[in-house]
């Protein structure tokens, strides 16, 4: 995978097929040498056992019948490991896993985030009966978008309807580039 934002993607469609009904996102990044980007993918829902867990890493091991292979996890944990970061499952059956990786970002081999706008959007558009809370943060700055909110305030209005997906990803892309901007330009 070529950036994060697809592994991100990955995992979260594996909480779906696990029947996770709220999926949360965090991306938080430091300005501050060694420049940590930590990316938490927290759901509710089967959670894994022991041995699944301790397999989950493996890229033979999948619960997928459609392929003998799941290189999702093993190539997120590559991504945030071969730059000195860390990467990490916590899950027990009947609680949805935490998928924890860290990525110093100020490292060469470090992967750019990529376009959460449209991760984001995919995820929304394409489950409308899961929740998502998006949260992007550098230093002290940051925004969070829930679904739960915005299906509130819509009522009726789908959020697959065009109009809303469209709305949401200019909306995850302003203020992306608005946090950039106060955190000092980084992206």
């Amino acid at each position: 995978m070529q950036e994060l934002s697809l592994n991100i993607l990955d995992v979260v469609q594996n909480s779906i097929a696990a029947g996770a009904t709220l999926v949360e996102i965090s991306v938080k990044r430091s300005t501050q040498p060694p420049c940590p980007m930590k990316i938490v993918i927290t759901d509710n829902g089967r959670g894994m056992s022991q041995e699944q867990l301790e397999q989950v890493t493996d890229p033979f091991y999948t619960t997928r019948t459609t392929r003998k292979v799941g290189l999702g996890v093993p190539l997120f944990q590559m991504a945030a490991q071969m730059t000195g970061g860390d990467f990490s499952i916590q899950s027990q059956l009947g609680v949805g896993p935490t998928v924890t990786a860290v990525v110093t970002t100020s490292h060469i081999d470090a992967m750019p985030l990529g376009d959460m706008a449209a991760t984001m959007t995919s995820l929304i558009q394409t489950c409308p009966q899961t929740d998502f809370v998006y949260t992007y943060q550098i230093d002290e700055h940051s925004f969070t978008l829930d679904t739960r909110e915005m299906k509130g305030i819509l009522g009726d209005v789908s959020l697959s309807a065009p109009q809303v997906v469209l709305f949401i990803r200019d909306y995850i892309a302003e203020n992306t580039a608005q946090v950039s901007a106060d955190a000092g330009g980084v992206l």
